[in-house]
Formats: C-alpha cells, structure tokens, sequence
C-alpha cells in the first residue's frame, strides 16, 4: 500500500505536479478534444510544476532545515558537511529530518541529565573533602592552642596533646597522598610495571601484613577451598598488593567478631583471572552499591570515620584496575557480607 509517510522532496513534488496537471489537463481535453493537445499539456504542466514545486521546496524548506542542523551540530561546516547539506539531505524525507532532530534531542537530554548528576557528585564531594581536611586541623589547632596558653609546662598532657597532633598530621599527610595518587591515577600518569606472579601467593603476603589487625577482632583469613591451586597474573604487583591491602582492611573493618575472610581466585578463560575477596559482616545496602567506588563516598557517616581512613581507597583500587583495562565489582547484601572482585590479566609467555 502506497505511503505518505516517508515521501522524499522528489516524490513529494511529483505528486503535487501530478495533482496540477491532470485536472487542468482534462478541462483542455472537454474543450478542445483533440487527444495530443492536453498530452502535450500534461506533460508540459508536470515538468514544469514538478521543477516549480521542488526549486520551491529545496530553496525555501530544505534551507531552513539545513540552518536546524548547523544549529544542531554548532559548529562550522566543513567541506564533508556542506556536501551532505547540499547533495544528501535535500534526498531525506522530512520525517526522517524529524527523526534525527529527536534522537538528537533524546542525547542532549541524556548529557544533561549526566551534568545534573555530576554537578551533585561534585558538591558532595567539595563537601566531603573539606569535612575530611577540618577534622584533623580544627583537632591540630585545639591542642597547639592548648600547649600554647600553658599546657606546654604540663608534663602530664604536653606529651599527649603532642602525640595526638602527631596523629592528626599522620592523617592528613595520609589524605593528601591518597588525593596525589587518584588524580595522577585519573590522568593516566601512574605508570604500570607489569610481570608474571601468582596471586595466592600475595594474597597470602598481604594476609600476614594485617594478621595483628586481623587477631584484634578473631578475624580468620583464608584462600577459599578449591582455589588453592596457583594461578599466575599478569600484572604491576605492587599496585595490585595496594589494592588487596585496600580490600582486606575494609573486610576487617567492617566484618564482625569471630567472622571470616575469604580469598578466592578462578580462571574465566584462558586471557582472565577473577580474584574476590569475601567477609561475612554486615553489609552494604543495595542503594549504595552504584556509588561504593566514588571518592569519599561513605555508607554510614558516622560508623565510617569512626574506623577511620581517608574514604579513597575504594576509589583507588577502581582506578588501579581499571588502569590495567580490567573491571572491578561488588556484591553485597545486610546482614550476610560483601565481596569485591576484580579481573586481571592470565601469566604471559616471556
């Protein structure tokens, strides 16, 4: 069945020329019924409207919605462009002109609604981060003010409010350093010193290093059964030990008395190797989980910087995976546990 929908500029203007023609030729015809006459009208009248009707439409229409596009576009056409404006366009139908201006429509609609998310992210995260740098200094300034208006000649609190300046310094200087390597890790500067290693065997270095934080809460840490057997990665290792470091001490912070951690590691295929740290503590709600990797982002103000940390390290390990053109995943429900997995790449031949 013929369709109007989709009629080109050409069509368009044969149709009209049509509908002109043949009444105008047939009352030629009931006048003068000689039958080459109103032929020889037909086809003059239909040559001569359809060029009329398309000059017309291409002129008048098809320039208006060339302007629609370089308005679209914003920017100056090049040779490439004004060739499709002139030579292509004018071939499209004008609901397929419709068509390109609402998809159009739909991505600026979706940049905008990326802005307005990022805007948010970025309040909350100048919020953040001045929450994080007053803390240790308004704490700094309270004991040097203190040790300055007398508490220096008292033995008994100028060591302590000393050693407490200590630790807020220690903290700062932690944040800051923290801060350092995720901006160089977002603008690709942190250079990645990759070798073959397999990964049971760091997971158990990085197990003795946290063994006395480990024993404070009667944590044990394990390698999953099944997964003992050695896998070997491709991989900077220091900075995949960072990582491990980073997932474990959060395991162990927020994992509870007398709980397990658990160390798994599978072969995907023979290019992968899927590494998951697991506890079984109280977990993260789901509505958190898109945003557990943002910097400073925290599920429970007031629990999370009672454990303490500078809120990075989440985002550090996503940076540090992603660096190496893997992924990084969580899963996690209350009240049953967490775990965090990442991708690396299968031991290369050398």
């Amino acid at each position: 069945m013929f369709s109007t929908k989709n009629l080109s500029p050409q069509q368009l203007s044969a149709i009209t020329a049509f509908i002109i023609a043949a009444p105008i030729s047939a009352a030629i015809y009931y006048f003068h019924p000689v039958w080459y006459v109103p032929v020889l009208s037909f086809i003059i009248i239909c040559l001569g409207s359809y060029g009329m009707i398309l000059f017309m439409v291409q002129r008048f229409v098809y320039r208006k919605i060339k302007l629609i596009y370089k308005l679209i576009y914003q920017t100056k056409a090049s040779k490439r462009e004004e060739f499709y404006y002139k030579n292509i366009l004018p071939q499209k139908s004008i609901d397929e002109v419709r068509e390109d201006v609402e998809t159009w429509a739909e991505q600026r609609k979706a940049e905008i609604e990326v802005l307005k998310k990022n805007e948010v992210y970025r309040k909350e995260f100048l919020q953040n981060l001045s929450h994080e740098l007053k803390t240790p200094i308004f704490a700094i300034q309270g004991y040097v003010d203190t040790l300055i208006n007398g508490a220096l000649e008292n033995p008994e609190v100028n060591m302590k409010f000393l050693n407490s300046t200590s630790r807020n310094i220690d903290r700062l200087v932690n944040l800051l350093d923290d801060l350092d390597e995720i901006s160089k890790l977002e603008r690709g500067e942190q250079q990645l010193y990759k070798e073959n290693f397999v990964i049971q065997e760091l997971v158990k270095d990085v197990y003795e290093s946290l063994l006395i934080k480990a024993e404070k809460k009667q944590i044990r840490m394990v390698i999953k059964k099944g997964c003992e057997v050695p896998l070997s990665v491709f991989a900077d290792k220091e900075k995949i030990r960072q990582v491990l470091i980073n997932l474990v001490e959060n395991a162990i912070k927020y994992g509870k008395q007398n709980g397990t951690i658990e160390a798994s590691a599978y072969k995907i295929d023979g290019k992968q190797i899927l590494i998951e740290i697991s506890d079984d503590g109280n977990g993260i709600a789901e509505e958190h989980l898109d945003r557990i990797f943002e910097r400073f982002y925290r599920t429970d103000l007031a629990r999370s910087r009672k454990v303490g940390g500078s809120g990075l390290g989440l985002a550090i390990c996503k940076h540090i995976i992603e660096a190496h053109n893997q992924a990084m995943h969580v899963r996690s429900a209350i009240d049953v546990g967490t775990t965090f997995g990442f991708t690396l790449e299968s031991k290369k031949d050398q």
